[in-house]
Formats: structure tokens, sequence, C-alpha cells
């Protein structure tokens, strides 16, 4: 599964897409060297294949890759936080 890094003014988004229809996607707004992670949405079709953890992987790749710190704002980014160690070199 690939995800598509889209940039719309301050706005980013990890997304994914078939057939035109975005079935996943992870959003963040980027200030002063933090995401704030502020949204994140599985269709009914993905749901239960691990999608959610997969583009929270890739925001996280993101944040490492340009030296950026992650906020946690939406349920599914804090939730994760809360229950793996695996996010404490982005958490802000």
């Amino acid at each position: 599964m690939e995800f598509t890094l889209v940039q719309n003014g301050g706005t980013f988004a990890y997304e994914y897409e078939q057939n035109g229809e975005r079935l996943a996607e992870i959003t963040w707004t980027e200030k002063d060297g933090v995401m704030h992670m502020d949204h994140t949405y599985v269709s009914d079709q993905l749901r239960g294949q691990g999608v959610a953890k997969k583009l929270l992987d890739a925001a996280a790749d993101y944040a490492r890759t340009n030296n950026l710190k992650m906020h946690a704002i939406c349920s599914y980014v804090v939730s994760s936080f809360e229950k793996s160690d695996t996010y404490d070199d982005v958490k802000a």
C-alpha cells in the first residue's frame, strides 16, 4: 500500500486513493518544527487492516527525515503515542 504526500498551503497529508476515491488519510499542519497531527481517517472498506498505523508510521518517518516533532491532537494519534514507545523520538 503506497501513500501519497499532499501539501495544500500549510496543511499536509498522507493519502491513499483507489479509483479516484480517498479511502484513508492522516493530516497535519506544521509550525516551528512541529507537526500538529489533527486527523486520521480510514474508510470502512479498509478498517481492521492496520491502515491507520501504516499512515502514522509514514508520518513519523516524514518527521524523522525532516527533523520534525509530532504533537498528537487527533484521538488515534494520542492513543498510539500512549500505547507505544515507537514514536518517543518524534513526540513533541
